[in-house]
């Protein structure tokens, strides 16, 4: 099988029929989870209205979604107190393998793998804080302060020991990263080395109608890109207030809820009933 790289790109504007913080809050924490449950790769962020400035809520989307990535013991040193974290309390904990609730030296082994930030310089290389007792050694390495890093255990006795390691070496689900474009739909397919990009919109086939030509593709690709539109405007929409023909950048469109029984589906009840039936068929 393939190793597949798996990203999804959602609007700017999924966000903008919700008035206050703390539902946009709970919003963009269901894209979050949706992310970690699928094990998506990559969020990206997208601008989707041209004529508007959507900084403030790109930049909240893109906070909160690397808020919640980010493990528990960590957030303190690598999140400072801003207003976009008001409501950050109510977001969902994604409880996935680099998010450990034991954090004790008695309960680490030999082989673990484990996300920290670098606090201090010493003669013998960096320590690094990994939410135990006390800091552990990354030795003869040097590495600046408040970076995060992410080690695997080498040893448990005396000064326990760690070192790098690079995230695709590691054989578990270790979280998304979190993008943005902040210029354009298309511009984000240009800037992209996808090999298949699939949108998702109501007015699009059935997904059953393309069922077998999809998953032939699925099965060769090694790098996959999921599209959402917004719920006031799909991707169809967005593409042409760009002056773009949706069938032109994406290799398939498909529509996962065909038998939709309200007007609008919004993009994270999208997000969930796509990555679950994409899940299922092509297993993932």
């Amino acid at each position: 099988m393939v190793t597949k790289y798996l990203a999804i790109a959602v609007p700017a504007s999924m966000i903008s029929d919700t008035p206050h913080l703390r539902e946009k809050t709970a919003k963009i924490g269901v894209v979050g989870r949706a992310a970690a449950i699928f094990q998506v790769n990559e969020v990206i962020v997208y601008a989707d209205s041209p004529k508007i400035n959507q900084k403030s809520d790109l930049d909240l989307i893109v906070t909160l979604l690397k808020y919640m990535e980010t493990p528990q013991y960590l957030r303190k040193r690598l999140f400072e107190l801003k207003p976009e974290l008001q409501c950050a309390g109510i977001l969902p904990p994604l409880r996935t393998p680099h998010h450990p609730l034991q954090g004790k030296f008695k309960d680490l082994q030999i082989g673990d793998y484990r996300e920290g930030v670098t606090i201090s310089k010493t003669k013998e290389g960096t320590l690094v804080d990994i939410g135990s007792e006390r800091p552990v050694l990354l030795k003869d390495t040097q590495i600046p302060v408040n970076k995060r890093v992410t080690i695997k255990i080498t040893r448990l006795t005396g000064q326990v020991e760690v070192q790098l390691v690079d995230v695709a070496e590691i054989p578990l689900y270790w979280g998304y990263t979190v993008s943005t474009e902040r210029r354009s739909l298309g511009k984000l397919l240009e800037g992209q080395q996808f090999d298949l990009t699939i949108g998702t919109s109501r007015f699009a086939m059935r997904f059953q109608d393309v069922l077998k030509p999809l998953g032939e593709r699925w099965k060769k690709a090694s790098n996959i890109l999921i599209l959402f539109g917004a719920p006031t405007k799909g991707l169809h929409e967005i593409a042409n207030e760009e002056g773009t023909d949706l069938n032109n950048i994406v290799d398939f469109l498909i529509n996962t809820v065909p038998n939709q029984g309200t007007e609008t589906i919004r993009t994270e009840e999208a997000l969930l009933a796509t990555l679950a039936i994409l899940n299922v068929q092509y297993d993932f």
